[in-house]
């Protein structure tokens, strides 16, 4: 079977080409029904017209980024065009039309965004703030808006009815074959015996087709709902916006036209829109353009399309077009319909069943002629080789209803798409656990898995952080209660405290808002949630510190430099750099640290080990370690240039709990007994990962745990004894041991994104 569909067809368990796919669907096609055996996969016809789109669509993004470009070169000597306001929208409170929205954010018009105020213009037209947001309170203009502008939903195609999967199901060439026989049986045995006799075989066998035919309807049907149902809970992403001057969390459904969205590193574009503010914003707009090379977008070069991810910085972008008006609507029709492909499972069993069916139809012929050849011969010896009788008609009809039954019952034609269905109620029965698969394959990969690489945070861990503890000014204190944050400040020097709630309430990507119940509330990730936590604890004020300042600059915290920065300009003069991420990392950038008395001095060899054992001390215990420090630019910066690398002063560092998840021990050890070894991704501090790994049972007395510098210095020797043994490992690792698939063997690996 391998053989066949590697050598033969070229037909992969994964990845196949989409020419493989079709060829062998082909030779599916030959013994059974196509339709229904390919009915939850790719359609192949579907992919062919959603690439041809694609391809229309990027050229003319393309050309529309370069015709943008080029504009920016005549914006001042180009006398802007009339703009009429249709009735209907001027009438409900508008001073700009969906059409007039698209036409600016599409084609990247930076002229026509001139004409209408730039963003702040087309806020106003939209009967919005770029500060505030949208205002519901006013439930007539919210419906309004919804008539003139649409709902961010796509439109889908509309559910196949009932009688359409009975259509499909007689489309079965053996149901075909059945029915033929069921015809003749009738016409003859009426004809020989008459009605009530002679109908028995063909009744009894339309019976059994109908059987068939409406017991597979029901369960393909029941089955679309459950898949509709599966895809509706796939789509469901939360988005955090500003609404009624409040910040908060919503559904991407629920978007409208003003609505001011807050992206972040890895966020999705939920609609097209405009920036409205930020820094450092790479756009990937590979989906759409099939460009590579990220697109920065600014105040200058302010749209952003839909279906296109941020990767890198984050801003506040104010939606101008929803749902199907937008680029990423017009392809989703199309290309909603293309399809997964088969699971590896699904494609050798369409093998099977196909190998199967032809052997079948072999023998099924094979008996026939035997039969009819037997009949003949009979017949010849009896001579009545020229006398025919009903009688004899049935004989052959009979023969050929066995010849159809050989092919019925050798012909697995069922089993591809039971595979499907056991996979769909896997999928469904892990949503019900909180667990949602995007992919049907990845359960059937599961059930395989002989490696589970599960990441650390929010994993194995709650995902709920909090500063337990700290060394500010090089004297480490337990944190684990406000009462004792609050007893720090005190014996802390003032100026100290000041830099450490400048850096935490300035430095960071999260913020703390007033909800519209009136109640404090901290938006962010857990790391940021915890430090700005811990600054609340040190009786800081978020609101007052961002407002003393003023940012030139942001650097996101990312993966490859695990650090963050910002550059802000002081109410009282002069530029003042905070950074802060993996303490290793800040700590080696640093050549001053801030004493007991509040003075800074130089980070010389007795402290750096105190800080560096410190850093071990708190990774032992299983926390998260960040250190935080700042410098005075003295020499003036342009926001041009990158954040300096060296010359900070420590302010300190942090230790942050992250609670192992209840039962991960108990699981960590059904696996292991089922077979399946569990190993632990992390980006954190060596340490801290040793330590919940032991905490979770990942890390046993032969296991290893190892960081990059120390795997890449391994001989080939070497690592034929050691990648199997590793349990711990970090990020920029996976992709190099899953290269090395001849030392781990034929172990398949399930990765936390499946």
């Amino acid at each position: 079977m391998e053989r066949l569909m590697s050598g033969d067809f070229d037909v992969k368990a994964k990845h196949s080409s989409e020419e493989a796919l079709q060829k062998w669907r082909k030779l599916c096609g030959v013994v059974k029904n196509p339709k229904r055996r390919f009915r939850f996969t790719a359609n192949l016809s579907k992919r062919y017209e959603a690439a041809a789109m694609r391809k229309t669509n990027q050229e003319k993004l393309r050309i529309a980024v370069l015709v943008s470009k080029a504009a920016f070169q005549f914006i001042q000597g180009v006398s802007p065009s009339d703009y009429n306001v249709p009735a209907e929208v001027k009438a409900a409170g508008f001073d700009i039309c969906a059409d007039e929205l698209g036409s600016i954010v599409e084609g990247h018009d930076v002229k026509k965004l001139k004409f209408h105020g730039g963003v702040t213009g087309v806020s106003e037209k939209l009967c919005t703030s770029i500060v505030d947001g949208l205002t519901t309170t006013d439930s007539d203009l919210l419906n309004r808006r919804q008539e003139i502008y649409g709902i961010n939903k796509f439109a889908e195609s509309q559910p196949r009815s009932f009688w359409i999967f009975v259509w499909e199901a007689l489309q079965d060439m053996t149901l075909m074959i059945l029915g033929v026989c069921a015809f003749v049986s009738l016409i003859v045995g009426i004809a020989t015996e008459g009605w009530l006799e002679g109908a028995h075989d063909g009744i009894g066998i339309v019976a059994s087709i109908l059987l068939v035919v409406f017991v597979t309807a029901i369960s393909d049907y029941r089955q679309s709902l459950q898949f509709r149902d599966l895809d509706t809970e796939k789509k469901k992403i939360i988005i955090q916006v500003t609404r009624n001057g409040f910040r908060q969390k919503l559904s991407i459904y629920d978007l409208l036209p003003g609505d001011i969205v807050h992206l972040a590193i890895g966020d999705q574009v939920p609609a097209d829109g405009l920036f409205v503010s930020g820094f450092s914003v790479l756009i990937d707009e590979s989906s759409l353009t099939g460009e590579s090379e990220p697109v920065m977008v600014n105040s200058e070069n302010p749209f952003m399309l839909s279906g296109t991810k941020v990767q890198d910085g984050s801003c506040k972008m104010m939606i101008a077009t929803v749902g199907m008006r937008t680029q990423w609507g017009k392809l989703m029709a199309t290309l909603s319909e293309g399809g997964d492909d088969e699971t590896p499972l699904q494609v050798k069993l369409n093998g099977v069943a196909t190998i199967i069916g032809k052997i079948g139809l072999f023998f099924a012929v094979v008996t026939f002629a035997v039969l009819v050849q037997g009949l003949f011969s009979h017949k010849w010896q009896a001579g009545t080789y020229f006398r025919w009788s009903g009688d004899d008609a049935l004989e052959i009809l009979e023969y050929f209803a066995i010849a159809v039954t050989i092919v019925v019952v050798a012909v697995p034609e069922g089993l591809p798409l039971a595979v499907t269905l056991s996979l769909a109620f896997a999928m469904k029965k892990m949503m019900n656990d909180k667990a949602l698969v995007r992919h049907l394959a990845a359960c059937e990969t599961m059930g395989s898995a002989t490696t589970i690489c599960s990441d650390k945070t929010g994993t194995l861990t709650t995902n709920h952080m909090t500063v337990v503890k700290s060394c500010i000014c090089m004297e480490v204190k337990v944190v684990d209660q406000p009462t004792k944050a609050a007893s720090l400040v005190s014996e802390m020097p003032v100026s100290a405290v000041k830099l450490l709630l400048q850096s935490i309430f300035n430095n960071t990507g999260g913020e703390v808002v007033v909800n519209e119940d009136g109640k404090r509330e901290i938006l962010g990730t857990p790391t940021e949630t915890a430090l700005l936590e811990f600054g609340l604890s040190l009786g800081g004020d978020f609101q007052a510190e961002r407002q003393a300042v003023k940012l030139v600059k942001v650097e996101p915290f990312n993966s490859t430099k695990k650090r963050m920065g910002v550059v802000m300009e002081l109410h009282e003069g002069g530029l003042r750099a905070h950074t802060k991420g993996a303490s290793e990392i800040v700590l080696a950038a640093c050549d001053k640290v801030i004493n007991s008395n509040g003075d800074i001095v130089p980070l010389d060899e007795e402290s750096i080990n105190l800080l560096k054992d410190t850093i071990d001390q708190f990774a032992n215990e299983a926390l998260r370690t960040l250190c935080i420090a700042y410098m005075e630019l003295e020499g003036g910066f342009s926001p041009e240039n990158p954040m300096p690398v060296s010359g900070y002063t420590c302010i300190g560092i942090v230790g942050i709990k992250d609670p192992v998840r209840p039962g991960v021990k108990e699981s960590v050890a059904v696996c292991r007994s089922a077979g399946i070894t569990v190993r632990m991704v992390t980006g954190d501090n060596i340490n801290t990962a040793k330590a919940i790994a032991r905490e979770c049972g990942i890390l046993t007395d032969d296991g290893i745990a190892i960081e990059g510098p120390d795997f890449r210095e391994k001989s080939l020797e070497e690592l034929l004894q050691l990648v199997p043994k590793i349990q711990v490992s970090f990020h920029f690792l996976v992709y190099r041991i899953s290269n090395c698939k001849k030392f781990i063997g034929n172990e398949k690996s399930l990765s936390r994104q499946d």
